[in-house]
């Protein structure tokens, strides 16, 4: 039987990659994208996929947005729930002088959203056997935190894996799989060209971590190599 992926932020980057390569690797994949467009490179990943890559529309910082995705989706199960939106937020700001906008925004997106969109389709993957993985950073690593800088993006990659344990500890009856994944320094529009590594790289090395996940059933924090990190 085929695998199925819903991969929710998937319109460029670590995403597309994603769906790129779980593609590849025989899955059926639904990408979502916060404003698809016609002839972008998720469209035509989709075109060229013979039918095995489906494109939605979700905002995940909107919660309609969400609810709207899961009442089209409803029906459908996943081996695989992936959300990788998130955004960098103000770098040039610190507790001191950013806005409760920007604050709110960037908590929103990156810790709050996420693992609600996770709880609202909960349901939808497939129990004792599925995998939920959230895209964090080793920047949210509390204990890995002496270098400083970043410090707003840290600290909501740092509320994301929080919200992600406690979400992994109240699904526990289901037999989930949830991996908070950390894609290393990548070459994308967020990573800068001076990053590590390339976006193929990483996406091969998340994908085998996945799959690892679904046989050896283990929650945790891990990179890309499948190194675990601490939270």
């Amino acid at each position: 039987m085929t695998e199925t992926a819903l991969i929710v932020g998937a319109s460029r980057g670590i995403g597309l990659g994603l769906v790129g390569e779980f593609e590849r690797r025989g899955w059926d994949v639904t990408a979502t994208a916060r404003t698809p467009a016609k002839g972008d490179a998720l469209d035509e990943l989709a075109a060229a996929s013979g039918g095995r890559v489906h494109v939605e529309t979700a905002d995940t910082a909107d919660v309609r947005s969400v609810e709207a995705l899961r009442e089209r989706l409803a029906g459908q199960t996943f081996d695989l729930i992936l959300v990788n939106a998130g955004m960098g937020g103000p770098r040039d700001k610190n507790p001191r002088n950013v806005s409760d906008a920007e604050f709110t925004q960037l908590f929103v997106t990156n810790s709050l959203a996420p693992v609600r969109l996770a709880e609202l389709f909960a349901k939808q993957v497939k129990p004792q056997t599925g995998v939920i993985g959230l895209m964090t950073s080793t920047l949210g690593s509390v204990e890995g935190a002496s270098a400083g800088g970043m410090e707003l993006y840290r600290a909501s990659k740092a509320a994301l894996n929080s919200f992600t344990r406690s979400f992994a500890a109240r699904h526990k009856d289901k037999g989930l799989a949830v991996l908070s994944l950390h894609p290393g320094w990548v070459r994308t529009d967020m990573g800068g060209a001076n990053a590590a590594i390339d976006v193929a790289t990483s996406v091969k090395g998340l994908a085998d971590v996945v799959e690892r996940a679904q046989k050896d059933r283990k929650d945790g924090f891990f990179d890309y190599a499948g190194a675990t990190l601490p939270w």
